[in-house]
C-alpha cells in the first residue's frame, strides 16, 4: 500500500460577517420613479392578460356618431312655482332674472344686459309703478332687517357689493317676506 502523506489540516478562519451597509435614504423623486416603474410593469402584465382573455370574443367597430351626442336645446329653465301674491311673485321673477340674465352694479342695466336689483324689479313689474314701488319697499325692508337700518336705498345696497351672491339672496328673501305679508 502506498503511503500517503497527509498534509496538516489547514485551519481556515471562519468568515466574519461583514456589517451591512446602512440603507440609503431615497429621495421622493427616486421613490416615485420606482413606484412608477413597478406600476408600469403591472399595467403591461394586465394589458397582456386582458388581450389573451378576450382574444376569442368577436367585436364589431363602433360608430362614434351613435355614441357621442350633444346636449339637447331645451330652452331656458322654467320658473319655479311662483308665489301666489303679486309682490312676492314679482320679486321671485326678479330673482330668477338676476340668476339667468346676470347681475350688475352702478347701473340699472349694463352693456351685456345684466341688471341690478332695482333694474330686475323694474323690468319684471312690466310698467306697473305701484307694484314696482311695493316690491322695492319690501326689498329695502328685508335688507334693513338683515343689515341694519343704516342702508339708505336698494341701489346703494346693490352698488356696495362686488359679487351677486348677497344681492341675489336678499331678493329671494324679500320674496318670502312679501309672501308672508300677503303682498
Amino acid at each position: 500500500m502506498p503511503q500517503t502523506t497527509s498534509s496538516p489540516a489547514i485551519d481556515h478562519p471562519a468568515p466574519t460577517p461583514q456589517a451591512a451597509a446602512p440603507p440609503v435614504e431615497l429621495s421622493l423623486e427616486d421613490r416615485l420613479a420606482l413606484i412608477d416603474a413597478a406600476m408600469t410593469v403591472r399595467l403591461d402584465e394586465a394589458a397582456v392578460a386582458y388581450e389573451v382573455n378576450t382574444a376569442h370574443i368577436p367585436t364589431e367597430p363602433v360608430d362614434l356618431a351613435d355614441v357621442i351626442t350633444g346636449p339637447l336645446d331645451t330652452g331656458p329653465a322654467p320658473l319655479p312655482d311662483l308665489y301666489p301674491t303679486p309682490v312676492a311673485a314679482l320679486l321671485q321673477r326678479a330673482h330668477h332674472r338676476l340668476v339667468g340674465g346676470g347681475w350688475c352694479k352702478d347701473a340699472l342695466v349694463d352693456a351685456d344686459g345684466a341688471r341690478c336689483m332695482l333694474g330686475a324689479i323694474r323690468i319684471e313689474a312690466r310698467g306697473d309703478d305701484r307694484l314696482e314701488a311695493d316690491a322695492a319697499s319690501v326689498l329695502l325692508d328685508a335688507i334693513r332687517r338683515q343689515f341694519g337700518g343704516d342702508v339708505e336705498s336698494v341701489p346703494s345696497f346693490n352698488d356696495a357689493h362686488g359679487t351677486p351672491r348677497i344681492p341675489l339672496r336678499m331678493v329671494d328673501r324679500a320674496a318670502g317676506l312679501a309672501d308672508a305679508r300677503g303682498l
